[in-house]
């Protein structure tokens, strides 16, 4: 295996440079550019500034401002000056601030995986009880109208869910308990460790609300699935016909059997929720994560930005999606991916 595994290493590498090859080419060909918005920005000044608001930057200046962004270089030459830099983590420069990259994700990031983790967490604590229950309970009303419940869930996407909570729990809402934007109130950091602590996990509730309400449906099935898979096998058969009560075959017998598909889709689980629910959710609650700060990226058209976190999200997708093969292997010795 230690050849397979070796080979699903070096391909991130064919993986990463393709994607960022059809994206850098692709974004090029695109309308607009960090020149253009830095110079319709320029060209509306206010009255008595050093630009007028109806005069037009001269060729020199143009000339100027391509050289300092590096578009004065040829396509090819730019791409491989990315590469070359992104091959030490060096991502460059933001267009706008110009701070470095790495810098900008370094502060963003430990907002983007805590939304990450708290929702990947609470949707296991109540997927795994919930699809044990409808095992349990198969066919029966409670197992229907919990069904109805989490597939209507499944159905209402996240932002608009993200919304509705604003409206009826944010500051000024219906019933307005918890804050709007943020993950700190201003001033906390001088305030006691436990009164931080509480502050912080209040201004989570809501959006962790809203990325976890599409996740619930897919684990619960598949717990369900996976455990009705296990109760048919003869091993539960025989651990019933020597005596064992339901609650030793079900916690001592089927569990750690079933648990196996649960752990090995952790990783995929995680990689979901950050890559599909994360982005809406931070822009509609302000919070300063990886998602918000390739929207305004793509917004000021701040390409160092852009390519950054795409970089970033997509080496974090593929070790992620190695990992959950990895535990897969490791939890079921009898997978064996490199004889397929």
């Amino acid at each position: 295996m230690t050849n397979y595994w070796l080979r699903r290493i070096l391909l991130i590498l064919p993986t990463l440079f393709a994607i960022l090859a059809i994206n850098f080419f692709v974004i090029q060909l695109a309308p607009g550019g960090p020149v253009q918005a830095l110079t319709e920005k320029l060209q509306t000044a206010a009255p008595g500034s050093l630009f007028r608001g109806d005069a037009a930057l001269d060729n020199a200046t143009l000339a100027q401002l391509n050289a300092q962004f590096g578009f004065n270089r040829p396509l090819p030459e730019r791409f491989l000056i990315m590469l070359r830099g992104y091959a030490t983590f060096n991502l460059g420069r933001s267009f706008t601030t110009g701070t470095p990259v790495t810098t900008l994700i370094a502060q963003r990031l430990p907002v983007s995986l805590s939304l990450g983790l708290w929702s990947t967490l609470i949707v296991y604590l109540i997927s795994i009880p919930l699809g044990i229950f409808k095992a349990v309970r198969d066919g029966s009303k409670l197992d229907g109208a919990s069904g109805i419940a989490i597939t209507a869930g499944y159905a209402i996407p996240g932002f608009l869910l993200a919304i509705f909570l604003i409206v009826l729990f944010g500051q000024g809402g219906i019933v307005p308990i918890f804050p709007l934007r943020g993950l700190t109130t201003p001033g906390s950091a001088t305030w006691p460790l436990p009164a931080r602590i509480t502050d912080y996990a209040w201004h989570l509730v809501l959006p962790t609300l809203a990325m976890t309400a599409g996740g619930f449906a897919t684990l619960t099935m598949l717990t369900k699935n996976a455990f009705l898979e296990e109760m048919g096998k003869l091993y539960v058969t025989t651990a019933r016909a020597k005596g064992a009560s339901e609650t030793r075959v079900l916690l001592h017998h089927i569990l750690p059997n079933a648990a196996l598909l649960l752990a090995a889709t952790l990783p995929g689980a995680l990689m979901s929720i950050l890559f599909s629910s994360a982005l809406l959710v931070e822009i509609i609650f302000s919070l300063n994560g990886l998602g918000y700060l390739g929207f305004e990226a793509v917004l000021q058209r701040d390409y160092p930005v852009m390519f950054g976190t795409l970089y970033v999200y997509t080496l974090v997708g593929l070790m992620l999606r190695i990992l959950g093969d990895f535990l897969y292997t490791m939890l079921d010795p009898r997978i064996n991916f490199e004889g397929r």
